[in-house]
């Protein structure tokens, strides 16, 4: 993996840059559509290219579970079993460890879990999860951490923060293939001074890039940036930052002012099978009543082939009779929203218009509708994760 900045905001953290692996160019800041299981769920290969992205997520935990990390590196690896000629990451699968599986129990060995799919009994360490990873074949994959659910004591973070840096150091002793990037993640919950030190301990260790991670698990957005501005600072300007597990757009504004390269979230494809689609004035709840004789297309300044194509009267059809249709279309207009919201950020940065960019966001998202912005707050607005949700 290769990575080089070429262009920093004057006024804020944003960068442009590029990484490139084994398959291909990606253009940073970007965003990465999450294919927990494989396949972004109803979205082909083909799809993902022609909607401008060069870089998906897969997940360990999920894919060692089934088909089994053995199955997938008898079939040549994650892209040759996917058909998918872009890069890929694979999250170490810890975050699905610990908010998904049953009975978990943790030790500075590893962690002991029953399957949330048949009950049965395994048992992960460092060196097992790097084993995992490199069966699969990704281009970038995670070191294997403790991530905790917030709100926490002290002492239960610090604790993580202590076996995660333990886990890290173990997870590079375990390496067998150097043609993957490794990167460690940050933990630290909501704590300013963990943090700090958790980034340290990690930095200390030379990575391949660094991943910000126990963020999205219920937390404010203030508290969110809180912790980026005392995290970021303390990262390597010479290598990828990836906040994990983040995908709303102020999210990304916000995590990209700040100096962030990489992000992945399953908003766009969970939001498009729940009817939720992101404009550039606003979200639209397909299924309202308000759409059921409007021509127009999702977004009359949108260029996706859905708004070239179909009418909200038609989409709202669609989803209102559960044709299975409605979820693909819908994903395929939210994908290609943040493929082009991530492209126009960079082009911003290169141009020295960043916060402009930024100003010019915040004032098209108050043309929302107003019960709309209110459902979504309550509903489909937010953005904690959910380790089952692909």
């Amino acid at each position: 993996m290769n990575f080089s900045v070429w262009q920093t905001d004057r006024h804020t953290g944003a960068r442009a840059a590029t990484l490139s692996t084994a398959h291909g160019l990606i253009e940073t800041p970007t965003f990465i559509p999450v294919g927990t299981l494989g396949p972004v769920k109803g979205i082909d290969p083909h799809d993902l290219e022609q909607l401008g992205f060069s870089l998906m997520l897969n997940n360990a935990y999920h894919l060692y579970l089934r088909p089994g990390h053995k199955i997938v590196a008898e079939m040549g690896g994650l892209h040759r079993f996917t058909g998918w000629p872009g890069s890929i990451l694979t999250d170490s699968g810890g975050f699905q460890i610990f908010s998904l599986a049953k009975l978990c129990k943790v030790t500075d060995d590893g962690v002991s879990f029953q399957s949330h799919l048949d009950g049965s009994t395994h048992f992960i360490t460092p060196e097992t999860a790097i084993e995992i990873e490199e069966a699969l074949g990704a281009d970038i994959i995670m070191a294997f951490d403790q991530c905790v659910a917030l709100p926490a004591e002290r002492d239960v973070v610090r604790e993580a923060v202590r076996r995660t840096t333990l886990w890290a150091k173990r997870c590079q002793a375990g390496r067998r293939r150097m043609d993957q990037a490794l990167f460690g993640i940050v933990q630290g919950g909501l704590d300013g001074e963990l943090r700090i030190a958790s980034a340290r301990d990690l930095v200390a260790l030379g990575f391949d890039g660094y991943a910000v991670g126990g963020l999205s698990v219920g937390e404010s957005k203030n508290e969110m940036y809180a912790m980026l501005d005392v995290t970021v600072p303390e990262l390597p300007a010479s290598k990828p930052r990836y906040l994990m597990g983040v995908g709303m757009p102020e999210n990304l504004i916000e995590g990209v002012a700040r100096g962030i390269d990489l992000f992945d979230c399953v908003v766009p494809s969970r939001h498009g099978r729940t009817g939720w689609l992101f404009t550039g004035s606003g979200r639209v709840l397909i299924k309202q009543a308000r759409y059921l004789r409007d021509e127009q297309p999702i977004d009359p300044a949108c260029r996706c082939p859905v708004c070239a194509r179909y009418s909200r009267a038609y989409l709202h059809h669609l989803y209102n009779v559960k044709e299975m249709l409605a979820s693909r279309l819908n994903t395929i207009h939210n994908l290609w929203y943040f493929s082009d919201f991530m492209r126009r950020m960079r082009t911003a940065i290169v141009q020295g218009t960043f916060t402009e960019f930024r100003g010019a966001f915040y004032r098209t998202q108050e043309q929302e509708a107003p019960e709309v912005a209110a459902m979504a707050n309550g509903d489909a607005g937010t953005e904690q994760r959910t380790a089952q949700d692909v």
